[in-house]
């Protein structure tokens, strides 16, 4: 009995250094992972976000320099993306929220790459920024989302991230964490991964997750400074003549919202007709007519189509230029034939310019009584937002944190949900859940 006392010792002590060796590991997987994740997420958005604007002038150079220049650059440009996106980076094609999606709802244990890796991250930011240099009506945001949601499944596997809830948890902090970085909207972040990414599971908003979209969040601030993504409007709304302009701005809003994600639905899901059989057999041609479609109405409207859009809507709500009066129908046209096209780029940025638009064309015929012409132009990006994604709480949060319009919460909150049940009259499935069928993991 007595020998044996130093064996019972030895052996505790050797439990208590494996205990505390498991735990040092675990503690090291979980702050790489809360840590190192969102840093890494900020820093890559910023960088996006930087280069994003040199594609935009480089754009600019380009079809400044002969008048033809679109027709040629832009059916180019969606055949040699397409090519490319289909041969080396297969699953970063479109937006980018989609693919999250599907990967969220994947109830299997295996750690896959077809949707979320290095290579995903690598090829939606290399051809995003393609898209915009050669004028696709795309915007960087989406991508984001699905940058970000790869570079936190990288973690899924190690240490205590096992498992379908773990890696649901990781993809949700990451995809909030991309919408925040993009936007810096850290709120909007937390409700788009609740309203968006979690529709079918519950996101549970613990100290992890809102310490991947603070960090992610304070990088940009760092980085950048303390912007607000259209700086700060001053429109405002009486209430005795504004009910009627939410009402207004509401149902045009959600109705042509609900119109463009019902058509993009259409396009991506037809199997019978015609159209599907030759986007099938030549996809290569049928991205160069879309690239025609959009260079022809780039060349219609000076080029304001060309990209995402951002300083004509800029330049709405500041009140400081005119747009031509089919300027949002084009913008929308555009942003459908891009999105057809089968090449990378979201569709976040390019719907608050065509909202933009359709709210420049309300404020020229509603009475000027109604409303100044920037608060009909702002409740409208809200509307079509909203009517796009059928997420009423992050299109009216986005809007505000972008815009710096506290003062108008509740109109931006009233507008928001008319326009989401507005376009559920027009398109029954939202339009990120319906496409994500499409990116559903191979049995």
């Amino acid at each position: 009995m007595e020998a044996s006392a130093p064996d019972e010792k030895t052996a505790t002590s050797l439990l208590d250094s494996r205990n505390l060796i498991a735990k040092s590991a675990d503690m090291w997987h979980r702050g790489s992972a809360w840590i190192l994740g969102p840093l890494m997420i900020g820093l890559i958005a910023v960088i996006f976000a930087t280069a994003s604007n040199y594609a935009n002038k480089l754009n600019t150079i380009l079809f400044n320099s002969f008048f033809i220049a679109p027709l040629l650059i832009v059916p180019l440009g969606f055949v040699l993306l397409t090519y490319v996106s289909r041969r080396f980076f297969a699953g970063a094609q479109g937006s980018g929220i989609p693919q999250t999606i599907a990967a969220i709802n994947e109830t299997g244990e295996t750690k896959t790459s077809h949707l979320l890796s290095l290579r995903i991250l690598i090829g939606k930011i290399l051809l995003t920024l393609g898209g915009l240099t050669v004028g696709a009506s795309i915007g960087r945001e989406g991508p984001t989302v699905q940058v970000g949601a790869s570079i936190m499944h990288m973690f899924y596997g190690r240490g205590p991230f096992q498992g379908a809830d773990q890696r649901r948890i990781l993809l949700m902090a990451g995809g909030a964490a991309g919408i925040a970085a993009a936007f810096n909207t850290p709120l909007a972040g937390i409700m788009f991964a609740i309203e968006e990414l979690s529709k079918h599971h519950v996101f549970n908003a613990n100290s992890s997750s809102l310490v991947t979209v603070i960090v992610s969040g304070l990088i940009s601030l760092a980085l950048l400074g303390n912007y607000t993504y259209f700086g700060s409007s001053g429109a405002n709304l009486e209430w005795d003549s504004g009910m009627s302009t939410i009402l207004i701005c509401g149902i045009a809003g959600g109705l042509a919202g609900g119109a463009f994600s019902r058509m993009l639905i259409a396009v991506s899901f037809d199997t019978t007709s015609r159209l599907s059989a030759f986007i099938a057999q030549r996809p290569l041609v049928f991205a160069a007519f879309c690239g025609l479609g959009v260079a022809i109405l780039g060349l219609a409207t000076d080029h304001l189509v060309f990209g995402t859009g951002y300083q004509p809507t800029q330049a709405m709500l500041e009140d400081s230029g005119s747009l031509p009066w089919y300027f949002g129908v084009a913008k929308l046209l555009a942003t459908l034939l891009s999105s057809m096209s089968g090449i990378t780029g979201g569709v976040f940025a390019p719907s608050l310019a065509v909202g933009a638009g359709i709210g420049d064309n309300l404020a020229s015929v509603l009475p000027t009584s109604y409303a100044p012409h920037s608060a009909i132009v702002l409740l409208t990006m809200a509307a079509y937002l909203a009517g796009v994604t059928r997420a009423p709480v992050t299109a009216f949060i986005i809007m505000m944190e972008m815009t710096d319009s506290h003062h108008m919460l509740l109109p931006l909150m009233a507008v928001a949900v008319i326009a989401s049940a507005a376009s559920k009259l027009v398109s029954p499935l939202p339009l990120y859940h319906a496409l994500s069928v499409k990116f559903r993991p191979p049995r």
